[in-house]
């Protein structure tokens, strides 16, 4: 058996050559699977995917050809998509997001050349969606007045809080803020794509009273850096001034406290996500436009930014009323 190689995009990949030998036919040109993974993964990396992301689709996809029994990426078919999903001991829902993750990685063979055609655009799931509720304001101005903003940990949830229901952006990229971000001169944020889901830029404005809450909280995670010994210039920082990001996980220390204080404080539905849907709706009910909010959260689909806004059919009808 012979082999050669054959380039695609930045990576150049190993492919067999079938020859015919005492009657037997053996492959050519065939992509072994482990190799794609480690091309795709790669070019992921690179790309600037998220190492949490990469490892979600690697779980996903070796998930996938274990169950298949897949050595080649020209094994992979409908019957062994439909196969797949059919074993799953999970709910409707878990499945939906392994075939996202599988889609994914399977578009990335198409783009690299290995498959033809794009037979798995037609596999779908449907599940009746669960609409989340935003927190209501009144829940997050209850939550301010009761931290204790005396201490440092108080001080710095409450400013944390108070960011997310002002700009609505993601715990990931609160953990994520450093002082370069914020301009307390025109008054905003200045989001570079390293911080952001989608990796775009974004500009979101502040108000003077949190722009007056973050430059306090700077000089105090001053004090704590100069105290530990740290080295860093991020926003919200933990007790012993480490960032708050050092996990693999998405979450940050904020989202435990949230967690601790909706228990203590007994409110329902305070946690960032919850949060970031108010920011949402404050704004729709403050006259934006679903466009604007949807750019505002950094949304590249209106259908996401609607999901958001919680609406009802009663709701949509009245509005609707003053446009006829």
């Amino acid at each position: 058996m012979a082999n050669r190689k054959r380039k695609h995009g930045i990576f150049a990949v190993e492919g067999d050559v079938v020859v015919l030998a005492s009657g037997k036919e053996e492959r050519i040109n065939c992509t072994h699977i482990s190799i794609a993974l480690d091309t795709v993964f790669n070019q992921m990396r690179i790309a600037g995917n998220r190492p949490r992301t990469i490892e979600s689709y690697e779980y996903i996809f070796k998930q996938f050809i274990e169950v298949g029994r897949i050595e080649y990426v020209e094994d992979i078919d409908m019957n062994k998509l439909y196969h797949y999903l059919d074993v799953l001991q999970v709910t409707t829902a878990t499945k939906l997001i392994r075939l996202k993750s599988i889609k994914a990685v399977l578009s990335k063979f198409y783009n690299n050349g290995w498959v033809k055609d794009r037979f798995w655009s037609n596999i779908q799931i449907k599940i009746d969606k669960e609409v989340k509720k935003g927190a209501r304001e009144s829940d997050i101005e209850k939550l301010l007045q009761l931290i204790d903003q005396t201490t440092f940990i108080g001080f710095r949830d409450a400013a944390a809080i108070k960011l997310m229901y002002k700009t609505g952006i993601r715990i990931r990229t609160l953990g994520e803020l450093r002082e370069r971000h914020i301009d307390f001169e025109n008054l905003c944020l200045n989001l570079d794509g390293s911080t952001l889901k989608n990796h775009k830029f974004l500009k979101l404005p502040i108000d003077t009273e949190l722009a007056e809450m973050l430059k306090l909280l700077i000089k105090l995670n001053n004090g704590i850096r100069a105290h530990f010994g740290t080295d860093n210039r991020h926003v919200f920082i933990t007790q012993n001034g480490s960032p708050m990001n050092n996990s693999k996980s998405s979450n940050c220390a904020i989202s435990k406290q949230l967690h601790k204080y909706a228990k203590r404080f007994d409110l329902e539905n305070i946690n960032a996500h919850a949060i970031r849907r108010a920011y949402a709706k404050s704004l729709l009910e403050k006259g934006a436009s679903i466009a604007l909010i949807s750019k505002a959260l950094g949304h590249s689909d209106l259908a996401v930014t609607t999901q958001y806004l919680e609406l009802d059919v009663e709701e949509v009808a009245k509005n609707l009323r003053d446009f006829l």
